[in-house]
C-alpha cells in the first residue's frame, strides 16, 4: 500500500477555492497532482450526488471547497452546502464508504497556502485509509 496513489476529486467553487487554487500555483506552491479540479460556480449547486458518482467513477477521496461562511457570492450557497453535506457525511457510512474520504472546507481567493495545506492533508489521510472498494447497491450503479 505505500505506492498507493490515491485519486481525490475537488470540487471547488468559482469565486473563493478555485481562485485559492490559482493563488497557490501563482506562489509555485506545491499540492499533490492527485487531486483533480472540478470548478463548479457555487458549492451550494454541488449535489451529494455528484460526490457519489465520483466515487462510483473510482475517486479514493472527495472534497467540496467553497467560500468561508458569511463571503458566499451568491448569498448562503456554501450554508446550503455545510447543511446538505453534514448530513450527506453522516449517511456515508450506509454506502459503505469511510466518511474520513469526504472533506467539506472552506478556501478563500486569497488562501493559496490554506488550499495547499487542505489539499496535501486530505491526500495523506487517504494515502493512509487506502484504496476505496465500494460494493452492493452502491458498485452495481457503476454499470
Amino acid at each position: 500500500m505505500s505506492n498507493f496513489e490515491p485519486n481525490i476529486i475537488a470540487f471547488v467553487c468559482n469565486w473563493c477555492s478555485y481562485a485559492g487554487a490559482d493563488q497557490a500555483g501563482e506562489q509555485k506552491l506545491d499540492y499533490p497532482a492527485n487531486v483533480k479540479l472540478i470548478r463548479v460556480m457555487c458549492t451550494g449547486r454541488v449535489d451529494p450526488q455528484f460526490v457519489m458518482n465520483a466515487f462510483r467513477g473510482g475517486a479514493d477521496g472527495v472534497m467540496v471547497l467553497g467560500c468561508h461562511p458569511g463571503d458566499c457570492h451568491y448569498r448562503n450557497g456554501n450554508i446550503k452546502a455545510l447543511r446538505r453535506f453534514e448530513i450527506f457525511k453522516n449517511m456515508l457510512g450506509q454506502f459503505g464508504i469511510n466518511r474520513e474520504r469526504f472533506l467539506l472546507d472552506w478556501v478563500a481567493a486569497g488562501e493559496g497556502q490554506k488550499f495547499q495545506k487542505v489539499t496535501t492533508e486530505m491526500t495523506e489521510k487517504i494515502k493512509g485509509l487506502g484504496p476505496l472498494v465500494i460494493r452492493g447497491y452502491v458498485e452495481s450503479e457503476v454499470v
